[in-house]
């Protein structure tokens, strides 16, 4: 602006002085008027119609040259804000008068010759110069967007578009910002020997005119969600929580507690910020198991479910194209950052298969934003932060192909500490000998194969575009944990610590961050219920979950033949009996209940050990005494 107020004022003080050094009746030359341009004062641009959607870039085809359109993508690319000049001012130095050249497009040819009545009838041949403070100048940034995933069909590459942003419509967006863009759709005007080469064919670009960034997540995508009666509605089903679980991916058999916990993924937990610091609300998630168990599956569907993915395998990527790359801008020829898959994920997920083919160095590019959630880049003398907010979903195969019983379990994972330790949760996914097990996954795989669809089931799953826009309206939520909770919280997380440290067949590492993911869990659970609070059911399920993907870990034949949940119930009982004689029952079972067990295995441990005399239930079934 106030490069505005010089340049108007500059030329005001020029027309007063022309109009002292001319008569009144003089005219001046038509040639040398002042352009529009120059004298300009504000900026004009056009809002799209509020009814009109936003399209795709692949939507934007030759019949749309020189219309007014709006297209929704992620921005990929932009580089710095430099002064473009629209209106070239030129001194004459024979005659001192001066001429003005207008300039729309990227690229001009500088006049030469003086124009002027003056040196045209003298035939002096007066040379123009270039006078940098007459000219006037705006901003410019070049931004490049591609499209969202959702909108790229299977199979095809992303289409990307250039933008060319001038005025008060640059520094509006960053790499991974998701924006509406709207703008003209021109084709690149060039000269000389680039035109000659180029023949009939012409690039194009998009001269915006507004730029909508889009901040929260996934209100980008063309879902509505639901009302909030009818989310209310659905929440209060009875098992509504199994019945989302086995919605997803209802093709594979199996895999309960790990559906259920992709499915606590793509809700996501609640961010905290306190002054300084940043807890990350998104869980981490990897599956690592034997070849066939539908590891790929399973993500391939994620991909295709949320509203905001992007899917990449090891081999194919590297720490660059997972972060941010630094590349040479074809316009002003300076080294910008082009954001990787990471950056273009933000605000949602992002799927990495074949996790353990990565070679270590581009492996340890995601360590920061699986727990910081940011990028930090100091490449070329670029040094910034970019938002990689992303859950990390990643899927890999042991180190030997399958998982060898004859091996620890260190040997046969073999990822460091320090990236196992930022997942949420680590499923280890075995192909064991089962000949019931075997007949009814074959018969499941068999039906599908034959009719296309899930065989029948008991309870029919939900129709996918009802989930995402469920899951949709449960991000809304942002559930607080109540402080009668937090005695009890803290108790399991001591207690976590406790058999970590005292168990040697404990194959993970305990830290505050399994503390933190026990929280993140609880969130997500109780925004699956569309509540407003934490519940201890919540906390419960949250240990659960931890419970059964360490149980997983260390899941072997000599394990399950060497104890029966009835006997293990009957060690964490005993654990509590502390030298005295009487345990509370509603303590034990909560405490089973977060080891992975059920009512239905603790009922059945109980009533078992009072037939053997080992202990006594009271008749109103609070109280639990062992008979010496």
């Amino acid at each position: 602006k106030a490069v505005v107020s010089t340049q108007s004022t500059g030329i005001q003080h020029r027309l007063l002085l022309e109009a002292q050094n001319r008569g009144s009746d003089e005219v001046r030359d038509p040639k040398n008027q002042y352009p529009p341009e120059l004298l300009r004062r504000f900026e004009l641009n056009f809002a799209p119609p509020s009814a009109q959607k936003p399209l795709s870039i692949r939507q934007i085809t030759a019949d749309r040259i020189g219309t007014l359109v709006t297209i929704r993508g992620t921005v990929t690319r932009a580089t710095e804000v430099k002064p473009a000049m629209t209106v070239a001012t030129y001194t004459c130095d024979q005659c001192g008068s001066e001429t003005y050249q207008p300039i729309t497009g990227i690229q001009f040819t500088p006049i030469d010759m003086c124009p002027s009545k003056e040196c045209q009838t003298n035939k002096s041949g007066g040379r123009l110069y270039l006078q940098t403070r007459g000219s006037k100048f705006v901003r410019f940034q070049d931004v490049k967007i591609q499209e969202d995933s959702d909108q790229v069909p299977v199979g095809d590459t992303p289409r990307s578009m250039t933008l060319l942003c001038r005025g008060e419509n640059t520094r509006l967006c960053q790499p991974g910002d998701h924006v509406n863009v709207t703008g003209v759709f021109l084709p690149v005007q060039r000269s000389g020997l680039k035109a000659m080469m180029g023949g009939l064919m012409s690039d194009t670009f998009l001269q915006v005119h507004k730029i909508d960034r889009i901040k929260k997540g996934f209100e980008e995508t063309s879902l509505e969600t639901l009302a909030e009666d009818e989310a209310r509605t659905l929440a209060q089903e009875p098992r509504f929580y199994d019945k989302l679980a086995a919605s997803l991916a209802p093709e594979i058999y199996g895999h309960d507690d790990v559906k259920k916990a992709l499915l606590l993924l793509l809700v996501g937990g609640v961010d905290r910020q306190t002054q300084g610091m940043k807890i990350r609300g998104n869980l981490n998630i990897c599956l690592m198991g034997d070849p066939g168990v539908a590891k790929s599956q399973l993500l391939s569907y994620i991909d295709r479910i949320a509203p905001r993915c992007q899917y990449t395998t090891g081999r194919g990527s590297t720490g660059v194209g997972l972060t941010a790359a630094v590349m040479k801008d074809p316009i002003t020829g300076e080294m910008i950052l082009e954001g990787g898959a990471l950056v273009l994920a933000d605000q949602g997920i992002c799927c990495i298969d074949e996790f353990d083919k990565m070679n270590e160095s581009d492996r340890t590019a995601i360590h920061e934003v699986m727990e910081q959630q940011t990028i930090s880049i100091a490449k070329a003398g670029i040094l910034t932060t970019l938002n990689a907010r992303v859950s990390i979903l990643a899927a890999a195969n042991p180190a030997y192909g399958r998982y060898n019983t004859k091996k620890s379990v260190e040997q046969n994972i073999q990822l460091p500490a320090a990236l196992l330790s930022r997942f949420d949760l680590l499923w280890l996914i075995r192909d064991k000998p089962d000949a019931n097990a075997d007949l009814r996954l074959a018969q499941h795989i068999t039906y599908v194969h034959q009719h296309n669809t899930h065989p029948p089931r008991e309870v029919e799953p939900l129709d996918p575009d009802l989930m995402k826009r469920y899951i949709t309206t449960c991000k809304q939520k942002d559930p607080i944990i109540p402080e009668s909770l937090t005695e009890y919280i803290v108790y399991t997380y001591v207690e976590l610590r406790k058999e970590a440290r005292e168990d040697p067949r404990n194959a993970t590492f305990t830290s505050a961050r399994n503390l933190l993911a026990v929280l993140r869990l609880s969130t997500a659970l109780a925004r699956l219920r569309y509540a407003d609070v934490v519940e201890r059911e919540d906390i419960d399920e949250a240990n659960r979950l931890m419970e059964m993907s360490k149980y997983s870990l260390v899941d072997d034949e000599q394990t399950q033949r060497r104890s029966r949940p009835v006997d293990v119930i009957y060690s964490i009982i005993r654990e509590l009996q502390k030298g005295g004689t009487v345990v509370k029952y509603d303590e034990a079972r909560q405490r089973c209940i977060a080891k992975g067990f059920n009512h239905d295995q603790y009922d059945e441990c109980i009533d078992e050990y009072e037939r053997l005399n080992i202990w006594h239930l009271n008749a109103a079934r609070t109280r639990i005494t062992f008979i010496q």
